[in-house]
């Protein structure tokens, strides 16, 4: 059968002869992967340079360079090769290398001309990856800046061509090929919603085999259900073979997947989001979706990566249904229910939204490039992600300022994240530590090879490895052990050692750890405590009789960001002489509430964790006053001493600051004074060093020196203290902060023969009179005397005259004498 993409080759080719830039949407099975790049070696433009194809997986990178060898009758390594970490098989006459994204941003590295490459293809560009982002982010500006003959094609199955080209500038042609696939019917199936998922997907499985003929390819979100449904299915099921598919499986094991079964048997693959696109498995008629994948997010506010698992998009459910569709009718079960088909997000999140920037920004910074600003984005990179990339890269000795160190450049030509890089760099002074660290590397990079119940301790798994490795009764998964040692081997042979078979020292491991992961340094929280905190902050927690729980120091490699307290899942614990030269010297001068005084210690710290402390003497005087005044602002006033005599000074002030704004009556509110303490109150602190100290501050001349000397000598003329009645009585005068009427308590028998109501503030401020009567209850309130003798004293003298009859009541309250006590009638 034909490949569409021939029908539209010539387009694009008269395209990328006129245009650096050119988007390809074609649909899976068009023959963009494997059909279009042969197309396309002999173009004038190219100008005899080869074509680099980039690929998200390395299961497609092999299969679709083996898959144009084969159409080329050659052996890959030939005409078309290929590179991922830790293999390639490139010769002199390859002219299309098929590489892992995150290859083409090591060869701009060593090579940022791309001298003989005349096009970089973009394959399955919809699935935004971040390696992808980068890559075509830094083959935009080498295109802009140095090389404007290299062309550029993106292509995706599902992701809106236009708006890719809108994005990118508009100026960018796009061609569309429709593909040619056969109608797939679709079923919904949510009957068994309350199964877990492996138990729904061998059900569906079951029934799809008795109902269905072919190939049947299953999509699920992880390794772990895959297994679970292949245990499933393997005790129920004969005469089908059941394959799994998934990227930690050997290129083996995935070509048995992927290709049909040599003696023609039935075939159910189960596969992850892997086999959604790039890899053509033959034979399928029968889809089954999970409707869940597993992406990994970060989270900048705690710095952790976690694969979590997620509904699938609208888009990428639409391709794995379509997979049924390759060579004839197919069907596709989903396992949800029509009416959720509708919520479906369409499509997939840029992973530059949630990933972890710092080998991103690691790798933009070997480039030359110090600010991620500078590139023109086709998704622009979270600030939060930044900042939290950049502080690791500084804590990992690789930024220094905002520039790359000599460590971060050895950092970067190491195919692996930085934190591991800085652990591999810190052991290789050292063969055996070096052997060490590459073990743990390995086991960090790759599953868990023990069980949940094994315990958090990563030396158990250095020790399963290195007995793996001579061949002895071992405890852990083999297969995964297989993979850990694949890896150590490529790191020994890039470093040129041996394997060492040693018994392991736990404490050697922690520290290596730490190298990785400073800020996850973690310390009980209290003693024979599962609680840790780590040196980043967080509290973090062991299972429960973990036998590290006995450890005050830990170093945490693989944890869970969790809600609240996160739990730890891989650590070592760690000796505190290993830590020292990650700690910081700082004086800690604090005041300490239980003793109600500043102490004063000099602490080796990491972030919040101690490893030391010792008393600090001679604290400077500067330091001591600034903690106090600190203290005094969080505390408040109260704790100086301030009493209600200084509270009615604030009132009068604050009273004449409203009351006569046009005069410099300060601001003496608490909040003020607060926040100004290190200007009004500091100088007088030189000999405070406990509670009992702040008694021998004269507060009230303190005070007073707020005020201007013109303005204090006004005080008691304006607002008074007391105010004299007719009586000859001085009445306390009560004011308030907010320049409301002053109030004063008088008894009413004081203030006979009083005409008007008493002002203050040279008579522009009435005082609000509470008449009380010779048993100090109240009788009136007025702030008019003249209209309560007139109007209510009647009133009020007929009540008090038989409630009080040893007093004197007079019926003219005008002329009568004031009196204090008791006057007798006449």
């Amino acid at each position: 059968m034909p490949y569409p993409i021939l029908d539209v080759v010539d387009e694009l080719k008269s395209a990328l002869k006129n245009y650096s830039t050119v988007v390809l949407q074609a649909p899976p099975g068009a023959g963009k992967s494997t059909i279009l790049p042969l197309q396309l070696i002999g173009e004038p433009w190219l100008n005899k340079k080869k074509i680099i194809m980039l690929e998200p997986r390395r299961l497609a990178t092999r299969s679709v360079a083996h898959r144009m060898a084969s159409l080329c009758h050659e052996d890959v390594g030939e005409t078309i090769g290929y590179r991922i970490r830790f293999d390639n098989m490139v010769g002199e006459r390859t002219q299309i290398e098929v590489v892992t994204e995150g290859i083409l941003t090591r060869q701009i590295q060593q090579d940022n001309t791309l001298e003989g490459v005349g096009m970089i293809i973009f394959d399955e560009f919809h699935e935004r990856s971040l390696h992808a982002d980068l890559a075509l982010a830094l083959t935009r500006q080498l295109q802009q800046v140095l090389r404007n003959d290299l062309r550029i094609l993106i292509m995706s199955a599902t992701l809106d061509g236009k708006k890719i080209s809108d994005t990118l500038g508009g100026n960018i042609p796009v061609i569309v090929s429709e593909g040619r696939s056969f109608p797939v019917t679709i079923h919904y199936n949510n009957r068994d919603a309350d199964l877990p998922v492996s138990g729904r997907v061998a059900r569906a499985v079951k029934s799809a085999l008795r109902e269905q003929s072919g190939d049947i390819l299953t999509f699920l979100p992880g390794a772990g259900e895959i297994n679970k449904v292949k245990v499933l299915l393997e005790a129920e099921v004969d005469e089908v073979v059941i394959t799994p598919l998934y990227g930690d499986l050997s290129f083996k094991n995935q070509e048995e997947a992927i290709l049909p079964h040599p003696q023609g048997k039935r075939k159910v693959v189960l596969a992850t989001s892997i086999a959604e696109t790039s890899l053509t498995i033959e034979g399928v008629t029968t889809v089954i979706d999970s409707g869940l994948s597993r992406i990994p997010r970060f989270d900048p506010r705690s710095g952790l990566t976690r694969l979590e698992t997620v509904s699938v998009t609208a888009d990428a459910a639409d391709q794995r249904a379509g997979r049924a569709g390759r060579l004839g009718p197919g069907v596709c079960y989903r396992l949800w229910s029509q009416g959720s088909q509708q919520f479906l997000i369409p499509h997939r999140q840029p992973e530059i939204l949630e990933a972890d920037l710092a080998p991103l920004l690691l790798e933009l910074a070997s480039a030359g490039i110090n600010n991620v600003t500078e590139l023109d984005w086709l998704t622009v990179p979270p600030n939060g992600a930044v900042k939290q990339a950049s502080t690791l890269l500084h804590q990992l000795g690789a930024f220094e300022g905002n520039k790359i160190t000599e460590r971060g450049k050895a950092m970067v030509r190491l195919p692996t994240h930085p934190r591991l890089a800085h652990m591999l760099i810190a052991a290789r002074h050292e063969e055996q530590l070096l052997s060490l660290a590459i073990d743990c590397a390995a086991i960090l990079e790759e599953r868990d090879p023990l069980p949940k119940e094994s315990g958090a301790d990563i030396t158990l798994r250095i020790e399963s490895l290195r007995k793996f490795r001579q061949n002895q009764v071992t405890v852990g998964a083999r297969f995964t052990l297989e993979r850990i040692e694949r890896l150590a081997k490529n790191w020994r042979k890039i470093f040129n050692i041996k394997a060492d078979h040693n018994k392991v020292d736990h404490f050697k491991v922690g520290a290596l750890i730490a190298e990785a992961y400073p800020d996850r340094i973690a310390q009980q929280v209290e003693k024979n405590s599962d609680r840790y905190k780590l040196a980043g902050g967080r509290v973090m927690k062991l299972s429960s009789y973990d036998p590290l729980s006995g450890e005050e120091f830990l170093a945490v490699a693989h944890l869970d960001g969790g809600n609240n307290e996160g739990k730890i899942f891989l650590a070592a614990p760690l000796d505190k002489d290993d830590l020292y030269h990650l700690s910081q010297e700082v004086e800690i001068i604090q005041w300490d509430d239980e003793s109600n005084r500043i102490v004063a210690t000099l602490e080796k710290k990491i972030g919040p964790l101690t490893l030391e402390r010792k008393p600090l003497r001679g604290i400077l005087p500067e330091k001591r006053i600034e903690v106090l005044c600190s203290m005094i602002a969080q505390k408040g006033l109260d704790v100086i001493g301030w009493n209600e005599e200084h509270q009615l000074w604030q009132a009068r002030v604050m009273s004449l600051r409203n009351w006569r704004p046009e005069e410099s009556w300060p601001d003496v509110s608490d909040e003020h004074l607060l926040s100004t303490i290190d200007v009004w109150l500091a100088p007088y602190l030189t000999d405070v060093n406990k509670q009992t100290d702040f008694q021998q501050l004269n507060l009230s001349s303190i005070v007073s020196s707020l005020l201007p000397w013109s303005l204090q000598s006004r005080l008691d003329v304006l607002a008074p203290l007391r105010i004299q009645v007719p009586s000859d009585s001085w009445i306390k005068v009560k004011y308030f902060m907010d320049g409301s009427i002053p109030v004063v308590e008088v008894r009413l028998q004081e203030v006979f023969g009083l005409l008007e109501t008493l002002r203050v503030n040279e008579g522009r401020t009435p005082v609000l009179m509470h008449l009380l009567s010779p048993g100090f209850r109240p009788v009136q309130v007025t702030k008019d005397l003249k209209s309560f003798w007139t109007n209510t004293y009647a009133e009020v003298r007929k009540e008090l005259r038989s409630r009080y009859p040893k007093h004197h009541w007079p019926e003219d309250p005008w002329t009568a004498q004031a009196v204090r006590g008791v006057k007798r009638k006449h």
